[in-house]
């Protein structure tokens, strides 16, 4: 429409100037023709101002996608676990913390989160093959991370997951100044494409909250052991929580609150070497998640014998008794720690 008026506008300029020269009538095929390709310009104007779509352009791409909203239940996010990333931001808040073995024998996390975000996480660190298959449990789940090895990253792009790298989102990521890198990156989730589904992860992994089995052993203290890191769980009744210590060292919350979990699950696996390794010369060790084994279930201060059992990738995990009955966990935090056999 403006643009028909601002033609009908010239027009009338033209007309009205006493200089013009009298133009000869136009024959009624030439004004067919000419009606005929002014509808069709502005068919294509009109087409091109609604229809286009993600990749059409630089305005097309928003450079905070905190305005876009995946359909994804989890945000899976990769945590530092060395002295100088301790205390760790946000780590309390999550459903589920994985604690995975890395180069060198060192430990680190991946926090899953869905029932409640914290509005910082971190320190962030770079993800492992291992994240991959451990991650294809959950429907389509948002990945952050610092970045990852250049041989990893077709890897990453192929799995069903939302990877969210610095690279993804700029504004989502921050340094901290009370630290060296590279234990100061921190993610503010409410910039990434993701939001909270309200629901605990676990129920996503098919496991449930509800009474603890019967049998068992009385239990104080667990510690599980990697060639150079130890995580520690000591049962507190006064909390209700197994206390966390990383190496030695009770771990804390960023406000300096003891760091606790509800239930913990020692998961006898698989750690191999992978085709990957780091700029020291170190191999990155693979922690196979997918088959069945053993494993240890510490809630309200006992120990219950568990099986596992993982028959794809793309399937849930599931812990019994040697009976076969399904173990429950105790309300709350959910820590799973993958002991090398």
């Amino acid at each position: 429409m403006s643009v028909a008026r601002s033609k009908a506008s010239a027009r009338s300029k033209t007309s009205a100037r006493p200089e013009a020269p009298t133009r000869p009538k136009a024959s009624s095929r030439s004004k067919t023709s000419v009606v005929a390709l002014l509808t069709a310009l502005l068919l294509v104007l009109l087409a091109a101002g609604c229809t286009g779509g993600y990749g059409s352009g630089p305005e097309s791409r928003s450079s905070s996608p905190s305005g876009t909203a995946t359909d994804a239940k989890v945000l899976a996010v990769k945590i530092d676990n060395v002295a100088p990333a301790r205390p760790q931001t946000g780590l309390e808040r999550a459903d589920i913390v994985y604690v995975e073995q890395v180069e060198a024998g060192l430990s680190r996390l991946l926090a899953v989160y869905s029932s409640d975000v914290p509005p910082v996480v971190g320190p962030v660190r770079s993800a492992r093959e291992t994240d991959l298959e451990l991650l294809r449990q959950f429907d389509r789940p948002v990945l952050a991370f610092s970045g990852a090895q250049s041989r990893l990253l077709p890897a990453i792009e192929r799995a069903p997951l939302d990877a969210v790298p610095p690279s993804a989102a700029p504004r989502a990521y921050f340094r901290g100044a009370e630290r060296p890198a590279p234990h100061n990156l921190y993610l503010r989730p409410e910039r990434i494409p993701y939001t909270a589904s309200g629901t605990e992860a676990v129920e996503a992994l098919g496991l449930r909250f509800g009474p603890a089995p019967t049998g068992g052993s009385a239990e104080d203290t667990r510690t599980v052991r990697f060639p150079s890191a130890r995580t520690t769980f000591t049962w507190s009744a006064e909390r209700g929580r197994w206390l966390v210590a990383m190496d030695g060292s009770p771990a804390r919350t960023s406000e300096g609150e003891p760091l606790g979990a509800a239930t913990v699950i020692v998961q006898d696996v698989t750690v191999r070497p992978s085709a990957f390794g780091d700029r020291s010369g170190n191999n990155t060790p693979f922690t196979e998640t997918v088959g069945s084994g053993t494993a240890h279930v510490l809630r309200d201060g006992r120990a219950y014998e568990a099986r596992w059992t993982r028959t794809a990738a793309d399937a849930d995990t599931r812990f019994s008794t040697p009976d076969g009955e399904r173990i429950d966990l105790a309300e709350g935090p959910l820590w799973i720690v993958y002991d090398a056999r």
